[in-house]
């Protein structure tokens, strides 16, 4: 599969521990929709990024995780590659992780295009775990995090107590819904929210 006339470029990243049985084979064929969208043979043939500095897809079988820095060339129907890893991780995941991909447009140049024009960059955070209570917690201490670093522009952190606990208490509401559902019963997927176009392009993770 050729993607070098793909109109994005598409990176992949985060960190997912793992459980202790997850080894190489079982984590090349959960991965496999990365490294066969990319066109390798092998999830050793296709861990490399296409970027040298980027570390690539590594898997710290010493520490039990999972690495991902890596960027393909592709188009929007990667999704569907996407969804499938997660369902797959969700089997060797330890604990809840997020994973970010960011889609940055080839033919974008800010230097040259007006002011006016927008980019197809898109962003989306992906969740996996071993289950919808791990997923949940994960995705709860994001929203924690980007709330608090909001509103401390503002408000003392001491003071922000009763926001956490409001965030907390829709996570719980989520959760019993879910339990007293019959969704309990199917496998967990990883949950994308994507962001718009406006604000800027997104920068590239740097090493």
């Amino acid at each position: 599969m050729s993607h070098y006339n793909a109109p994005f470029e598409i990176h992949v990243h985060g960190d997912v521990p793992l459980r202790p049985e997850a080894d190489f084979d079982r984590l090349q064929d959960a991965l496999g929709p990365l490294w066969k969208y990319a066109g390798a043979r092998s999830l050793a043939d296709g861990a490399a990024s296409m970027y040298e500095e980027e570390p690539g897809i590594e898997f710290d079988a010493k520490e039990h995780l999972l690495h991902l820095c890596w960027t393909v060339r592709g188009d929007e129907d990667f999704r569907q590659s996407l969804d499938e890893m997660c369902m797959s991780l969700n089997e060797l995941a330890e604990q809840g992780a997020a994973i970010e991909v960011t889609f940055y447009d080839t033919d974008f140049d800010e230097d040259e295009e007006p002011d006016d024009a927008d980019s197809r960059d898109d962003f989306l955070m992906l969740f996996v775990g071993p289950n919808p209570a791990a997923i949940m917690q994960v995705q709860r201490d994001l929203l924690v995090q980007d709330v608090v670093n909001m509103m401390e522009r503002h408000f003392d952190g001491a003071e922000l107590g009763g926001v956490v606990a409001e965030i907390d208490k829709l996570f719980t509401q989520r959760f019993d819904a879910l339990v007293n559902s019959l969704e309990i019963g199917k496998p967990p997927r990883g949950a994308g929210n994507g962001g718009g176009h406006g604000g800027g392009r997104r920068p590239r993770h740097l090493h």
